[in-house]
């Protein structure tokens, strides 16, 4: 179970050891969750290979699951760099509340920096959702600030454990601008992008030079503001009044 604040001996004796498991999708976002009492996953945004990866995981071994990365946005409001602490996850019919004691412990920690932090609704797909059409007609329907490829598939399988479930994501496409169609076809199978591709991509069509720099100012700006929230994930896991368990 998650506790709230506990005097710093009890604390001593009731911390669950086991790590949390942080869910990403790019070798960006994993290399910078990495830390202690953190086990990292990262999908290299295949839902399929991400559902393989998590049957062969062992639940006993963690003791609650973040989903950790970067996102599309749904919001209009929301600009690349602002982080969205999930109050669910939806993917079709199925609604994952996050639970709430790691969420406000994830929004405490949150406001101790300078990013914007907005709690909302997560979107699981199983494909990059590049058009903004597509974003629109996603918010439109399921009111959810961003979308993403790993959160419902994190979500569920804390869900069939019986184990707390949060969801940070900082926007990294904001909801006004449609993604290149080379980047969703560019991630290679360990996570990292393939600059190749991008350059043949650009090679086939020059005009799309102005998007993905557009695009590349927006993902970099979307890292530095992840890279910022890695403390505050720390400090909700492992600080004082953080994800613990009684023994």
């Amino acid at each position: 179970m998650i506790l709230g604040a506990v005097d710093d001996q009890a604390a001593a004796h009731r911390q669950d050891p086991r790590p949390v498991l942080i869910v990403t999708g790019l070798i960006q976002e994993a290399r910078i969750a990495a830390g202690p009492g953190l086990t990292v996953i990262c999908s290299s945004s295949d839902p399929k290979q991400l559902r393989a990866i998590m049957a062969d995981f062992d639940p006993s071994s963690i003791r609650g699951v973040i989903s950790f990365g970067v996102a599309g946005g749904l919001d209009p409001a929301l600009e690349a760099g602002d982080i969205v602490i999930a109050t669910e996850v939806v993917a079709g019919e199925r609604r994952r509340a996050s639970e709430v004691a790691l969420t406000d412990e994830l929004l405490r920690s949150a406001g101790l920096g300078r990013q914007r932090v907005v709690r909302g609704g997560l979107v699981g797909a199983e494909q990059v959702i590049a058009a903004r059409t597509a974003k629109a007609a996603l918010r439109s329907e399921t009111g959810a600030a961003a979308v993403d490829m790993e959160s419902h598939i994190a979500a569920d399988f804390a869900a069939a454990a019986n184990l707390p479930f949060a969801a940070l994501r900082v926007i990294s496409d904001p909801a006004g601008r449609s993604l290149p169609q080379v980047v969703s076809t560019a991630i290679k199978p360990n996570g990292e992008i393939d600059l190749r591709k991008v350059l043949r991509g650009i090679a086939r069509h020059p005009t799309s030079i102005r998007s993905l720099v557009s695009t590349g100012i927006d993902f970099n700006r979307a890292l530095r503001s992840l890279r910022g929230c890695r403390n505050f994930v720390q400090q909700a896991v492992l600080g004082r009044g953080g994800l613990v368990a009684e023994i």
